[in-house]
């Protein structure tokens, strides 16, 4: 992979960690580094035989990302604004649709686009020491990375609307209990953790998760019966892929699957 400015990869057993690496800014998100995570995406995406699942950190035990940069937006004018919201909104909507899972783990503040960004993640893992906000109607503004749809479809209306008009910051626990986080660890195991579920989710079929990640993301956009034709759809794209044979061959069989995600050979 290129080296990065803002961003240190690692990658391992088909598991990238990506750390956002600008601790002195608590990781906020200024316009260069949403450039930045944009190429990075860009560059991962494209890795599928050697990346299957990836996992997104902050750098340092204080912020996963304490939100966009208020000094650069505090001279926008509203078309610059605009420009602003789409580049990250870009950025969220690349990471959403990913070919690979991706797990947030949250280790630290996670305010504005920060809590934006993990919303944008398939699955939040947060540590006891983290926190969440959307505080933007305190600074004249409201979230513009999608944070009012993300939360809203997350969280429900009545949780998204509470949490941006009053600006509360909530933490790990109230997140995990209204489900805008999936689990709470002590932070010397958030790591450990997150990493832990990204390989057991790189161990399953590459093909199954992506088209997995589809019909869940696709799909709940659609009325019950528009996605449950989609699902149906691309479960059939299954039986074309020889992670199906493998491991149904497997089963049957007693062994072990060993999945490659390759498409199986035209008859």
């Amino acid at each position: 992979m290129k080296e990065y400015k803002y961003f240190l990869i690692d990658i391992a057993d088909y598991v990238a960690t990506v750390t956002i690496n600008n601790p002195k800014a608590l990781n906020a998100l200024s316009s260069p580094v949403v450039e930045e995570m944009i190429s990075v995406i860009e560059e991962l995406s494209a890795m599928t035989d050697e990346v299957r699942c990836v996992v997104i950190t902050g750098a340092g035990e204080k912020s996963f990302v304490a939100g966009a940069d208020i000094k650069e937006m505090y001279e926008m004018d509203p078309a610059q604004g605009k420009a602003y919201g789409i580049l990250g909104s870009k950025a969220f909507q690349m990471i959403e649709n990913m070919p690979q899972p991706v797990i947030a783990a949250v280790n630290g503040f996670a305010l504005g686009g920060g809590c934006e960004l993990a919303m944008a993640c398939d699955i939040r893992i947060a540590a006891d020491t983290a926190s969440f906000a959307q505080p933007e109607c305190g600074l004249g503004i409201i979230p513009g990375f999608a944070g009012t749809q993300r939360m809203a479809r997350l969280c429900g209306k009545g949780f998204a609307k509470m949490m941006i008009y009053t600006c509360n910051r909530i933490k790990a626990d109230e997140a995990l209990a209204v489900g805008l986080v999936q689990k709470v660890v002590p932070l010397e195991e958030l790591l450990p953790t997150a990493k832990k579920m990204a390989s057991k989710i790189a161990s399953n079929s590459p093909n199954a998760v992506k088209l997995a990640k589809s019909a869940i993301n696709q799909g709940y956009e659609m009325d019950f019966v528009s996605g449950n034709l989609y699902e149906s759809n691309l479960f059939g794209l299954c039986f074309a892929n020889s992670d199906q044979v493998e491991g149904m061959g497997a089963f049957v069989n007693k062994g072990k699957a060993t999945f490659t995600g390759k498409p199986l050979p035209k008859k």
